[in-house]
């Protein structure tokens, strides 16, 4: 089990697996299924056990989709079994050294420090670029914190205070259109606390009404800042959102 954790901690950090904890993002939610399982759970613990193992399993294919990782499933489920049953080890100490070591270098190299600080200036750089340009357009609306909005259509329900509890359908992008996440995709909207999430989405749906849609233009300070989001957010990145206010409590 010793040996199993170690070569996982080793790995992770290598390939980059571990991302920035992400409480101020909407949390992603898997549609759920409605297909019949192979195995029967009928009891909380088996069915328990179930969600873990599933949970378990959509991070690691998420992780090894962005890290690239040629992992091979068949292996990995035998070495998850192997230390579930408590077996020990099937690769010797030398062995887990050697294949280490070949794995990392393998591994491309680690910008250093300042081709990390040259990397987040120039996409800070971009992100002010775009929203200077995208401020001047006539449909957009820019609030004293440099939050910017443009309204896709107008709402008549309830507006949220910012202790609010918010349901929404949302679509985020970078500001060259690629979606990092999306409610639209998973097929239903998702709830949160408007405390407990960015600057950028806290202010702006404060500014809609329930049945509203608008889409948000957020300088990176309103947003995550100079920290890695994900994958796919760089540090300094200014975000878009397409957001549409379903329910307010």
């Amino acid at each position: 089990m010793k040996h199993l954790l170690y070569i996982c901690t080793i790995i992770v950090m290598s390939i980059g697996m571990l991302v920035a904890q992400q409480p101020t993002k909407p949390a992603s939610q898997s549609k759920t299924s409605t297909k019949k399982s192979a195995v029967k759970m009928k009891t909380t613990q088996e069915k328990m056990s179930y969600l873990s193992g599933f949970d378990l399993g959509q991070k690691v294919i998420t992780n090894v989709k962005a890290s690239n990782f040629p992992m091979s499933n068949e292996s990995f489920i035998y070495g998850l079994k192997e230390a579930l049953e408590g077996k020990a080890n099937a690769l010797s100490e030398e062995e887990i050294k050697q294949v280490v070591a070949e794995f990392q270098k393998n591994q491309p190299q680690q910008p250093n420090d300042q081709q990390q600080q040259e990397a987040i200036a120039k996409v800070k750089k971009e992100g002010e670029d775009f929203l200077a340009a995208n401020k001047l357009k006539d449909s957009v609306t820019t609030t004293a914190s440099g939050l910017q909005y443009k309204i896709l259509r107008e709402g008549t329900g309830k507006a949220p205070a910012e202790t609010s509890t918010v349901t929404v359908h949302y679509r985020g992008k970078l500001i060259n259109g690629v979606v990092f996440d999306e409610s639209y995709g998973r097929g239903e909207p998702t709830t949160f606390a408007l405390n407990q999430v960015i600057k950028g989405w806290t202010e702006g749906l404060q500014l809609m009404k329930e049945g509203a849609k608008f889409e948000f233009y957020i300088p990176n300070n309103l947003a995550y800042g100079e920290r890695q989001a994900g994958q796919i957010i760089m540090p300094g990145a200014a975000l878009v959102f397409e957001v549409e206010l379903i329910a307010v409590k």
